[in-house]
């Protein structure tokens, strides 16, 4: 089936807001093996919002609206939508219960009556309750053809498609559509390709398709089958075939599995501590390491050292190297590794030092320039990287290099 999305918000058009429900949806269709061709964001405007709406009714099966069903007179999904469907308004009792009981529970005081707004719903349309809002949610289904309207935040939204959005849209379809995801490390998106080339041209079901990540290449695997034992007997073949490829490159075949949460699994199973000592990243590393729950067992402290003077006071690192070689530098990277990882009676450590930019690039060292080391067990690996985005970019590049380091490493443990 054809899915088609459109983003409700003027402040989206204005790039108020990063669009970050698009990216979210166009996953998840295409993880229930729903073909997406056509996204739109569109402001709050009728005239336009209406025009939009039928265009995409003409060309998908199902239309995904996100946004534009709040309480106030610019919000207007909802009521363009029932005018594209002929459908008439009515105020849903449960619906409006629901908004009563959450300003209740939040102790809100009164509702005031535009919130009552939220509450009318399109005749026949299937109403989805909201767990983390007001705005309930809607599907409408005339002639073969569906709306589906979801609220804006995204903390209303992907509760609600996993909950409700998700089942309903299996539904849809004869055959049950069931994937997995094999995420690389260490190997870039155009070699990945290349290396599996002969499956891609030849697939039908499963599927494969491949996806660029910062750092990383991910490899969907997606089967039609009448039930999620068939279906594992047709991925699993595609998923040894990608290892026979790549082997140690995989570090993971789980949908929510992280690189991070890869290395600290590997820390934890080979009883290893990490640290780690940060110049150019800034503690980004620290923190990637640190939103794995369960890190606080292997990872006890790290250190930011953007200046020389704590790169010696707090790291060790010689005065001499510093001096000789620069704080960026293949020298000083393993001098903060070593000194890290001695300061913190750590058995494994990660440094990163580089030139993120914009400024502070010479011909010899351009920006981009990073040098990461990684010791573990007192086997000490440095490696020079060479980045070409801006600031943001090559400083979370640097991160995931990082990971990937102690990825590779600990996999030789």
């Amino acid at each position: 089936m054809v899915v088609e999305l459109i983003s409700v918000g003027t402040e989206i058009l204005l790039g108020n807001i990063v669009n970050t429900n698009a990216a979210y949806l166009s996953e998840k269709c295409a993880a229930l093996g729903l073909s997406c061709y056509h996204q739109s964001v569109v402001g709050d405007n009728e005239g336009r919002l209406e025009e939009t709406v039928r265009l995409a009714l003409s060309r998908s099966d199902i239309v995904i609206l996100s946004g534009g069903l709040g309480p106030t007179k610019d919000d207007l999904t909802k009521e363009v939508t029932a005018k594209v469907f002929g459908k008439a308004l009515y105020e849903d009792t449960h619906t409006k219960e629901r908004i009563a009981g959450y300003f209740s529970q939040m102790r809100s005081g009164q509702v005031t009556e535009n919130n009552w707004k939220q509450a009318m719903v399109p005749e026949g349309a299937k109403v989805v309750d909201n767990h983390n809002g007001t705005a309930p949610g809607l599907i409408i289904e005339e002639n073969g053809k569906t709306a589906i309207l979801l609220p804006g935040p995204p903390n209303e939204i992907k509760p609600m498609f996993e909950r409700d959005i998700v089942p309903y849209l299996r539904s849809l379809e004869p055959e049950g559509i069931y994937s997995k995801m094999v995420k690389i490390c260490s190997i870039g998106e155009s070699k990945a390709e290349t290396m599996v080339s002969d499956l891609l041209e030849n697939q039908s079901n499963p599927t494969i398709a491949p996806y660029a990540k910062t750092g990383e290449v991910h490899f969907r695997v997606t089967a039609k089958a009448a039930d999620e034992r068939e279906a594992d007997g047709l991925i699993e073949p595609v998923i040894r075939y990608l290892y026979r490829i790549f082997g140690d490159k995989i570090y993971t075949t789980s949908e929510e599995v992280t690189l991070e949460d890869a290395v600290v699994e590997l820390l934890k199973e080979n009883e290893l501590t990490l640290t780690t000592a940060e110049s150019c990243t800034a503690g980004l590393l620290a923190g990637r390491i640190m939103n794995v729950a369960g890190a606080s067992k292997v990872y006890n402290e790290g250190y930011i050292t953007y200046s020389n003077e704590a790169k010696e006071r707090i790291l060790s690192v010689s005065h001499e190297t510093l001096e000789r070689y620069g704080a960026v530098s293949p020298e000083t990277a393993a001098e903060m590794a070593e000194g890290a990882a001695r300061a913190a009676k750590a058995s494994a450590s990660l440094s990163v030092t580089g030139i993120a930019g914009p400024d502070g690039g010479t011909k010899e060292k351009p920006v981009g320039l990073v040098y990461i080391s990684c010791q573990v067990r007192g086997k000490m690996r440095t490696e020079e990287f060479r980045f070409t985005g801006n600031r943001e970019k090559n400083r979370e590049y640097a991160v995931v290099r990082a990971l990937t380091l102690l990825w590779e490493e600990l996999m030789e443990v």
